[in-house]
């Protein structure tokens, strides 16, 4: 068992720290945001994410988990101290280390005997001698510690099930023993631990989101092919996921990724590039084409209905995917504001991140748990997020509420000759569309 001190009690911070402490160890997470600390403390969740509160819950009353403002006393005690603060992205396209700086300064006043200094933040290749040479400034008496590089890979809706059951640890350090206690910690969770320097464990991070990315991109833009030559990209993902070299996942085309590492991740992967004199083209095309890829899907609306103003769109899905209420960097962060400019009335429906949303888009149109409501007598239905209580839509009745039975499909939820059948317009990425006459004359 380790005394671990987790500090930024956010995503990452608070699944990470839970784990731990699911496994045995004691562990302390730190937030200097009282308020967040107080509810965790009455058991309420910052995020929502499957399972979490329960876990909490349950390691909190066994007394292996708590959580407290006072940052300082945590420090001390711990013998392993993990920065889990957030590094958002700058306009520049940069990551914002600002949070983990002071982190590392505050572990250096308080640097009262030999700790390892954990950084599990996502940062640019290059921070953990930032955080190493802030803690050497600020640290009293000379004392020693060790730097490791522990980048997570946690995906939002399935985070503490793969958590517990990784597909793999990265470990960087240039020192045996912190490697051996990190190994120790993560032994419980995974068999395969790969050591690398701070440096290739900072840069792997970087490498795996964009990698993934370019997946999501590339299959975007073979559907925008698809579309105007009449093929399927369903059948072209299944057809090229069946190599083993290429595989089925981040194959699903649709209207472009989002959440808070994607966009983030390729973004500062790209501003390091530009540092060190690197032209990184590939990755340029990448974000390009997600960001086009939202536009497709507004063109795709428009062309359905001839014009947006003055008609009423209903919005389905507010998060960037299902099972999380984070709509950083959503598809409906962007299109819902250029519905409205575009003089169109917006419902949107969503059954967790409709909170969040208001935060973010303040009340540029109406919201709803409901989702039969959201779409009552609405011109056209815009589908952005697979939860499942869209998946499942009950399309006879939908049909009958919507005033136009048109519906735009980003997620390709719905079967091509079943939606035909039915009498819709649907029009999805990278398949063939469905026209109705029905729907073409009363948009006319």
């Amino acid at each position: 068992m380790k005394k671990i001190a987790v500090i930024g009690t956010g995503y990452v911070g608070l699944v990470s720290g839970t784990c731990f402490a699911e496994v045995g160890n004691k562990v302390t997470c730190c937030d200097i945001d009282q308020h967040k600390i107080d509810c965790l403390l009455q058991g309420e969740m910052p995020i929502y994410e499957p399972g979490l509160k329960e876990l909490v819950e349950k390691n909190v009353h066994r007394g292996t988990l708590d959580f407290t403002s006072h940052i300082s006393a945590v420090i001390q005690e711990a013998e392993v101290v993990i920065i889990a603060v957030g590094t958002p992205m700058l306009s520049t396209g940069e990551a914002d280390l600002s949070y983990v700086k002071q982190v590392a300064k505050t572990i250096g006043e308080n640097l009262n005997n030999y700790k390892i200094i954990v950084t599990k933040s996502t940062v640019p290749v290059g921070t953990g001698r930032i955080v190493q040479e802030l803690i050497k400034k600020h640290a009293p008496n000379q004392q020693t510690f060790d730097i490791v590089s522990n980048p997570e890979f946690l995906r939002e809706g399935a985070a503490i099930k793969e958590t517990m059951k990784m597909e793999r640890a990265i470990i960087g350090t240039s020192s045996d023993h912190a490697y051996l206690v990190m190994s120790e910690l993560h032994q419980p969770f995974t068999s395969t631990i790969v050591r690398a320097t701070v440096e290739t464990a900072e840069l792997i991070k970087y490498a795996a989101n964009a990698f993934l990315a370019t997946k999501i991109s590339f299959i975007n833009d073979m559907a925008n092919i698809c579309e105007r030559v009449g093929a399927d990209v369903t059948k072209l993902s299944e057809g090229i996921g069946l190599d083993s070299r290429i595989g089925p996942k981040f194959l699903q085309a649709g209207v472009g990724f989002g959440g808070s590492c994607f966009p983030k991740d390729t973004a500062a992967l790209l501003h390091t590039s530009k540092q060190i004199g690197y032209d990184f083209k590939l990755i340029e095309a990448v974000m390009e084409t997600n960001e086009n890829q939202r536009i497709e899907l507004i063109n795709k609306l428009e062309l359905a209905l001839g014009n947006l103003q003055g008609k009423t769109i209903s919005v389905l899905g507010l998060a960037f995917k299902p099972d999380t209420d984070d709509v950083r960097s959503s598809p409906a962060l962007d299109i819902i504001p250029h519905l409205v400019r575009q003089g169109a009335v917006v419902k949107a429906f969503d059954p967790i991140a409709i909170g969040e949303a208001k935060r973010k888009l303040g009340y540029e149109c109406t919201y709803s748990e409901d989702l039969y409501e959201t779409i009552t007598d609405t011109d056209a239905c815009l589908v952005l997020t697979d939860w499942k209580e869209i998946k499942n839509l009950d399309l006879r009745r939908a049909k009958e509420l919507l005033h136009n039975p048109i519906i735009i499909d980003g997620r390709n939820l719905y079967d091509l000759e079943m939606m035909r059948e039915l009498g819709f317009t649907y029009v999805s990425v990278g398949r063939p569309a469905i026209k109705s006459e029905t729907s073409v004359t009363k948009a006319n």
